[in-house]
This record gives C-alpha cells, sequence and structure tokens, in this order.
C-alpha cells in the first residue's frame, strides 16, 4: 500500500496505510469500522455518506482519503456531547425527521455544517440580502440540505429539525 494517512476521527486520532485509490468513506467504513457515514449512491448525489471534514461538510464518497491527512473528520456519531445526543441530535427525534433513518447521519452533518454556515455568514443562493445577517428561514434550509436525499420523505420534519436546532443550540 505505501501511502500513510494520519487523521482524526470523531476526535480519536488513526493512522492507516492506504491504497491511494480508497475513498475516504471507505477508509472510515471498511479500515474503522464507523458505520454512521453511510454507503448510498456512491456517486455523490445522495448525501448519505455527509461527514464534516474541518468543520465543513462533505460527501465522503467522492473524496480520496489520503487528500486529507492530517484533517479532523466528523461523523453523526461524533456529534454527540460526551456520549450523549447533542441538541442536533435532539431535534431531529423531537420533530421526527426520520424514517427509515438511512439518510439520518448524514443529513445530520449536513445540518451541522448549515448551522455553522450560517453563523459564519456564508450566503446561499436564495440568500436575499448579502448585507444583513444570514438568517435561516425554510428557504435557506430546504436550498442548503438540498444535497441529502431521504427517500423516506420527511424532508417538512427535517427543515422543521434544523431550525429547532439552529434556534436552541443546547
Amino acid at each position: 500500500m505505501g501511502h500513510q494517512l494520519h487523521f482524526t476521527v470523531d476526535g480519536q486520532e488513526h493512522t492507516l496505510p492506504l491504497d491511494p485509490r480508497t475513498t475516504l468513506l471507505d477508509a472510515l467504513r471498511d479500515r474503522l469500522g464507523v458505520m454512521s457515514a453511510k454507503k448510498g449512491c456512491d456517486h455523490g448525489q445522495c448525501g448519505a455518506c455527509t461527514v464534516l471534514v474541518n468543520g465543513r461538510r462533505l460527501n465522503s464518497c467522492l473524496a480520496l482519503a489520503l487528500s486529507y491527512d492530517g484533517a479532523e473528520i466528523t461523523t453523526a456519531d461524533g456529534l454527540t456531547e460526551a456520549g450523549e445526543l447533542s441538541g442536533l441530535h435532539r431535534a431531529f427525534l423531537e420533530q421526527d425527521a426520520f424514517q427509515c433513518g438511512y439518510c439520518t447521519p448524514g443529513q445530520v452533518c449536513s445540518a451541522a455544517g448549515v448551522i455553522q454556515e450560517a453563523a459564519d455568514q456564508a450566503p446561499s443562493v436564495v440568500t436575499e440580502d448579502l448585507q444583513a445577517p444570514v438568517e435561516l428561514t425554510d428557504a435557506e434550509i430546504r436550498e442548503r440540505m438540498s444535497g441529502n436525499l431521504c427517500r423516506c420523505g420527511a424532508y417538512i420534519n427535517i427543515v422543521a429539525a434544523v431550525r429547532q436546532a439552529a434556534e436552541d443550540p443546547r
């Protein structure tokens, strides 16, 4: 294999020998046993594999793992707080923002990214006033979450969960 990847996943440091063709998703699942990042379409179209890389969301099925040497990777499991569900996780539960649950880890990671983007004042395509603070309206949430598909159709509840978590970050 010959190539070494050094990175942190959900707060734990790892060094892996990898084939340079290994995707970040495959490194997480097959080499580290991190199952919260799901393999959906394997083409970057569904968002089930969404993780946070240095705080920014990424479709891990499209990313070559060796490109993220030294990176901090956070999965939905890593968003927990001392083993307890985070406010974001609780919002997904309280708003019934999942049905089969397959897409939920990717949705949760994407939602964490969306909330951080808004906090960082990063505009989206639907941001009307680029001079005003970014407000996470339903339209903003829908646009920013549009890369994550839910085959069960829990979109209304997902938007409500993201809104709840953004308003009450506890």
